[in-house]
């Protein structure tokens, strides 16, 4: 396995007005390039924690170094949080320091979205005495506190530690928490199990120095379940499940997935790596990543410029000659998954004869309360394991039979749905203006409200669809491949008023004939229209869709004016 390189002392003379390549270690381009790369230079990230539990939270927040506080204190996990009061307006005139608040969010990284209800229960519990009580599931597996003082970091950590939990590059530019399927291990239709592969890709990745300076985030899924449960077409690297007609059950492997404002579909190496092998390929990828990755401009420090720069061959030819060191065997690609949703929502039964129970908050917010009631309902009623989605959900593992009724009222009674309506089920929403510093439109609230009001206005619509809200432009909740996709933006409304609204994308999907979806030339809708405008579209869906038609499908060739 390639080595991070010593960074030289000196470098040599340029001829003037020339950028040195795209930065790349690999071609021997170590001098930094912009303010993110040097701060990297000067420490590793991993090396802020020492200084966050001897000096920032002993003398609090204004001692914090600025390179610290908004760069270094991510490989912990930890943002400062919009300061109340600041308009999506100003998002981007105002200075970093004028947008940053004196709390912080903190992301518990949950590789696998794998807990125990004594984790659930101390998450819960942290939530209500530091964070206010927020504590959000995100589309990542992880779940986020707000308002996190820097004097409480060291002792949330502590509590965090003590069963196993860790907010350990969680954020920064590092090899983020690792999606996995959230019934490995359990599910009937299971083509293999990818626990292992996240145990070990955690074992040789996470808070090791050779992997802490990356060029920008990075972002893995591994899943062996026929559902492709864990939106592999736009992660960094992604392991699939797959039968080889010679080898057996094992892993199909994509590359150079991401969205964000440029977006990119991963494409597949053609390679099948078996289970042991699979965390090993893992780590290949991120070490290509590492050293050729592009560090000059950061708008273009993601694998999928790479991927697409090289192409699926020659980037499956580096992987191989220079850091795995031989060949992989060619493999098949995976099947179409069957249904569309893939959250694992309702109760299905396990492979053991127990049962799994999955059921939907709204758009992901749960409070820390609700979380300690979750971990007693699956204390009682199962086993003591919990798991979280990549669709802002959560399922309660190995049920009896007998005790799935009484699990299912005291879910209901605390707001969270087993059988949710379509639009409960896929809504899916990013932080947006109440917390982001990079947000310019409400989402959370938005999202919540627009759920209640659909159910009211179209209580008999029962077709898959989904709905994903983002505050800005960054695409943290997949707005390119949702059904419809609306991006955070200010516009004015008929009056002349500038007003919070969104640019409507329509039809993107994935899993079942991945795509990104149709932005209809002038269509922008205001938050105040939101719920007139979605029930619109979806009941000329409903009037014009053939047989079996999904949305995604219908909105491809629907007329515009059926669009707006």
């Amino acid at each position: 396995m390639a080595a991070n390189p010593d960074l030289p002392t000196a470098t040599p003379r340029r001829k003037a007005g020339r950028h040195r390549g795209e930065g790349q270690w690999a071609a021997g381009h170590f001098t930094p390039l912009n303010g993110n790369e040097q701060f990297k230079k000067d420490d590793d990230g991993l090396n802020v924690r020492t200084r966050i539990e001897t000096i920032y939270a002993k003398a609090g927040f204004d001692s914090i170094d600025p390179n610290d506080l908004r760069g270094r204190m991510r490989w912990w996990g930890l943002y400062t949080q919009r300061k109340p009061g600041i308009d999506g307006g100003k998002t981007a005139i105002l200075e970093p320091e004028e947008l940053d608040d004196e709390f912080f969010m903190m992301r518990v990284r949950i590789d696998g979205g794998r807990l125990t209800t004594e984790q659930l229960r101390v998450i819960g519990e942290i939530s209500q005495e530091f964070a206010r009580g927020t504590a959000d599931l995100t589309d990542r597996q992880n779940i986020q506190y707000h308002w996190i003082r820097i004097e409480d970091v060291p002792e949330i950590w502590r509590r965090l530690e003590a069963v196993g939990l860790s907010t350990t590059e969680a954020c920064g530019d590092t090899p983020r928490a690792v999606l996995g399927s959230p019934v490995a291990g359990i599910a009937e239709d299971e083509i293999v199990d990818g626990t292992p592969v996240i145990e070990e890709v955690q074992r040789r990745i996470v808070g090791n120095p050779q992997f802490s300076n990356l060029p920008r985030k990075f972002k893995t899924a591994i899943s062996g379940s026929p559902l492709l449960d864990v939106a592999h077409e736009i992660n960094d690297v992604a392991l699939v499940g797959v039968e080889h007609p010679e080898h057996g059950p094992g892993f199909d492997v994509w590359v150079g997935g991401g969205l964000s404002t440029n977006p990119k579909l991963g494409v597949r190496l053609g390679a099948w790596v078996s289970q042991e092998e699979a965390a090993e390929v893992v780590e290949g990828v991120i070490s290509v990543f590492r050293d050729y990755g592009y560090r000059r401009l950061r708008n273009r420090a993601r694998l999928k410029f790479l991927v697409a720069d090289w192409g699926a061959e020659k980037f499956r030819q580096v992987l191989e000659d220079e850091y795995l060191k031989r060949k992989l065997a060619d493999g098949p690609a995976p099947a179409q998954p069957a249904q569309q949703w893939r959250d694992h929502i309702g109760v299905h039964r396990q492979k053991d004869g127990l049962h799994y129970v999955g059921f939907a908050p709204r758009v992901g917010r749960v409070d820390g309360a609700t979380l300690t009631k979750i971990a007693g309902l699956a204390e009682e009623h199962g086993s003591g394991r919990v798991r979280t989605t990549a669709e802002q959900k959560l399922l309660i593992l190995d049920v009896e039979a007998s005790r799935l009724d009484s699990l299912i009222a005291g879910l209901e009674a605390l707001d969270l749905r087993v059988t949710p309506s379509p639009f409960r089920r896929g809504t899916m929403a990013c932080t947006g203006i109440e917390f982001c510093k990079l947000a310019i439109v409400e989402t959370k609230g938005r999202g919540a409200r627009l759920i209640d009001e659909l159910e009211r206005r179209m209580p008999d619509f029962q077709e898959p669809i989904t709905i994903n809200i983002n505050g800005c432009p960054n695409a943290c909740a997949r707005i390119q491949v949702a059904d419809i996709g609306l991006k955070g933006q200010l516009m004015l409304d008929e009056d002349g008023n500038q007003v919070e609204g969104y640019q409507v994308h329509l039809g993107g999907a994935l899993g079942l004939e991945s795509g990104f979806g149709r932005k209809v030339r002038g269509l922008k809708v205001t938050s105040e229209e939101l719920p007139d405008y979605v029930e619109r579209v979806l009941r000329n869906f409903q009037e014009q869709r053939e047989a079996g038609e999904r949305f995604a499908t219908w909105a491809a060739r629907a007329e515009e004016g059926a669009l707006k």
